[in-house]
């Protein structure tokens, strides 16, 4: 019979097969998203990272999920005055400081900004009734300077800002900005149809008309520009959805169309000039609509990850091409550093970035 040493060594050799095993097979898949308890059933589409150990997610029926201990445990709350409503965006500022909206119509009470200094408690900071109003996004320069989007009204663009940490919101006059198309919106998809750059810089994306567009502002809003970005549109379901930006210059958009999920378009635009010019990025594209996209810090705008009911898709180039990961559905995505991110999606989903192993040479 074999010794005991034998039978101890014998047990080690399997069990380095059996890690070489999994470990050339999650190689071989690319597998980067690796699943998280999740403490609801809630469809998540606002997502925020803030560093490496707290993320916020937020979703429907009022519900916000955070970890501050890099995503090992999930917590759940509500606001109680948003029980009813979808918080499809969420900004937070630490681990304890955030402000979520309620995307729904304004004429049956259901635009709002909430606000928490502690991570439980919070306050409704906006709200208005105002017909056509329907919040889509949000983002903050820095703890005072905030804005968010809300669909066109009266054929212009709807934005208020604030410029005391949420205080106050103030409309910004927006007679001069470009017209909205006809069935022109932005998408609250996953509280990322709007991005902010630096101090003062500004874009959002849109869909929904015959044209995808994107607006751009250089000073937090007050003016604007707009260009086309040549991506599938033409209908109520497609255009874009989501837009990022490395720097001042570079940016990336993507999207598609939500009720055709699988099926393949131009689905992302790219720039190399703050946003003035897009065009078609080269391909292989994502397999279907993208939700959200985010650049990986760290990389200098080269690598990207891009999520939606069609899966994962990631870039090493800048966004000129695309490789599919998965195909399980996530709603947002969002990173802290190069190695560390998140994704949310339906029925609570929520998973952590982890990278690809690297097969060493022998």
């Amino acid at each position: 019979m074999p010794s005991r040493d034998m039978k101890t060594h014998i047990t080690r050799i399997r069990t380095a097969i059996l890690f070489a095993a999994i470990f050339a097979l999650s190689a071989r898949a690319g597998a980067q998203w690796t699943p998280q308890t999740s403490p609801t059933t809630a469809e998540f589409r606002g997502l925020s990272v803030v560093s490496p150990t707290v993320a916020w997610a937020s979703g429907t029926h009022g519900r916000v999920a955070r970890t501050t201990d890099g995503g090992r445990t999930w917590t759940l709350d509500s606001i109680p005055e948003a029980g009813s409503f979808d918080l499809r965006a969420i900004v937070a500022r630490g681990d304890a400081r955030a402000w979520a909206i309620t995307s729904g119509p304004a004429e049956q009470g259901q635009a709002h900004i909430f606000h928490t200094d502690n991570g439980r408690h919070w306050a409704n900071q906006f709200e208005t009734t105002r017909q056509g109003v329907f919040l889509d996004a949000m983002a903050f320069w820095d703890d005072r300077h905030g804005i968010a989007l809300s669909d066109p009204v009266g054929g212009k663009p709807f934005i208020v800002v604030t410029d005391d940490g949420g205080k106050s919101w103030m409309q910004v006059p927006t007679d001069d900005a470009p017209a909205i198309l006809p069935s022109e919106a932005s998408f609250a998809a996953s509280g990322t149809c709007l991005t902010i750059q630096g101090t003062s810089n500004v874009w959002f994306a849109t869909g929904g008309g015959a044209r995808a567009r994107v607006f751009r502002s250089t000073d937090r809003g007050r003016t604007w520009s707009v260009a086309d970005a040549p991506v599938h549109a033409g209908n109520s379901s497609s255009g874009l959805f989501s837009i990022a930006f490395s720097d001042p210059l570079n940016g990336v958009a993507v999207g598609g169309d939500y009720a055709k999920p699988k099926e393949p378009f131009d689905n992302v635009a790219l720039t190399n000039d703050g946003g003035r010019t897009w065009r078609r990025a080269k391909g292989p594209l994502p397999a279907g609509y993208m939700s959200a996209v985010a650049y990986i810090p760290g990389t200098s705008g080269r690598s990207l990850v891009a999520v939606g009911l069609a899966g994962t898709a990631r870039s090493a180039d800048g966004g000129e091409t695309w490789t599919m990961l998965d195909t399980v559905p996530y709603n947002s995505v969002a990173f802290a550093s190069r190695d560390i991110g998140w994704a949310v999606g339906p029925q609570g989903r929520i998973a952590k970035w982890t990278p690809t192993p690297r097969v060493q040479k022998p």
